[in-house]
């Protein structure tokens, strides 16, 4: 991997994955498509060891849209369950590798099981600083920027903040990821090449990285094919490279 300064490799600070294919990996095989959002978990596991491993600061995984409430109702009830069964499995690995668990999304949409289990899961690693594991759930990009101006909306007609006072800093604090830094790469599987609605705002400087791979296929070797290929990158945030190239003021 692509050395920085000092040796060290090229890392980002936050990544974030749209896990997309499982079904397509299922129906490949003649399985049910929930076989595939099951090996799909593996392949969330391998990602994230391969993140704490590295000492990758955030991971953020894009596990069930907003848009996702419109499948088939067997699906979305077989995912949720899916979803429970891995909020307690995993909760251990979570509090041993001081993994902190947040979520994104319109929460209050799940089933009230579901609500239970993931609330006393984010509260249990909520001590955690090893690492920031996000859970896009009931997600969406544009109902997270409508939900955020709201926000600022109504504060502004309570008075508590003027119009002129509202910056990017401002409005990013009322975003869901409010306190976690924006993406620098964001990888999607399964050969699409579309953001899906996905951290609109916060993406608007990362990189991205393709593969044709379907997710449950995706191992900790592509996680490190899609490092590597960020290490070469050269961002430059709007800068010319000669700019960009020169080391901050201190």
């Amino acid at each position: 991997m692509t050395s920085g300064g000092g040796g060290l490799p090229t890392l980002p600070r936050h990544v974030a994955v749209i896990m997309d294919g499982n079904g397509r990996w299922a129906n490949l095989r003649g399985l049910p498509r929930i076989e595939g959002h099951r090996m799909g978990v593996r392949a969330v596991r391998a990602v994230v060891e391969c993140a704490r491993e590295l000492r990758i600061p955030c991971l953020t995984l894009y596990a069930f849209s907003l848009e996702n409430w419109g499948r088939p109702k067997p699906e979305v009830l077989a995912l949720m369950t899916l979803l429970k069964e891995f909020l307690v499995s995993e909760l251990s690995l979570l509090r041993k590798h001081r993994i902190r668990l947040c979520v994104i999304g319109e929460t209050s949409s799940l089933p009230f099981a579901v609500r239970k289990v993931l609330d006393r899961t984010v509260a249990a690693t909520a001590g955690n600083t090893g690492m920031t594991l996000t859970l896009g759930l009931s997600y969406a990009g544009r109902n997270e920027i409508v939900r955020a101006a709201r926000r600022l909306a109504a504060e502004a007609a309570e008075g508590t903040i003027a119009p002129e006072e509202i910056t990017e800093d401002v409005f990013s604090s009322r975003l869901d990821t409010a306190g976690i830094p924006d993406p620098d790469l964001v990888i999607r599987t399964s050969g699409e090449f579309r953001i899906s609605n996905f951290l609109l705002w916060q993406s608007a400087y990362a990189e991205f990285s393709f593969t044709d791979v379907l997710w449950p296929d995706f191992s900790k070797a592509e996680f490190l094919q899609a490092l590597e290929e960020y290490s070469r990158r050269h961002r430059r945030f709007g800068l010319t490279g000669e700019q960009a190239a020169k080391p901050p003021r201190k």
